[in-house]
């Protein structure tokens, strides 16, 4: 696969993703267990859902390019949901996406 912006956006947004869905889990447990940040934490859940759209999106786009199976593609989809889960998918994204660039490279002939 050629490198596109589509990758690179899908890398940003996992990643952004995933730092907020962190620091969402965090306000959750000062908001819950020490009853503190009660207003932060619905404007860090909306900053994640926000994000959470954007990755759903560029996921869903970059599955479709790729032609991932379902089953792969809803995982990708959950990822931004499952704490941590967002920064292994985007390495295995990632590191495929090399693969399959460097394969595609491979296969194409030399023009003189």
């Amino acid at each position: 696969m050629k490198s596109t912006p589509l990758l690179a956006w899908y890398r940003a947004l996992a990643i952004a993703t995933g730092c907020a869905l962190l620091i969402f889990c965090g306000f959750m447990v000062a908001k819950y267990g020490f009853g503190t940040a009660k207003d932060l934490t619905m404007y860090v859940a909306m900053l994640h859902g926000y994000l959470y759209i954007g990755y759903f999106v560029v996921t869903f786009l970059l599955g479709q390019k790729l032609r991932w199976p379902l089953g792969r593609l809803v995982f990708t989809l959950a990822a931004g949901c499952i704490p941590f889960a967002s920064f292994v998918a985007e390495r295995r994204v990632v590191r495929e996406a090399a693969a399959a660039q460097a394969a595609g490279a491979a296969q194409q002939p030399v023009s003189v």
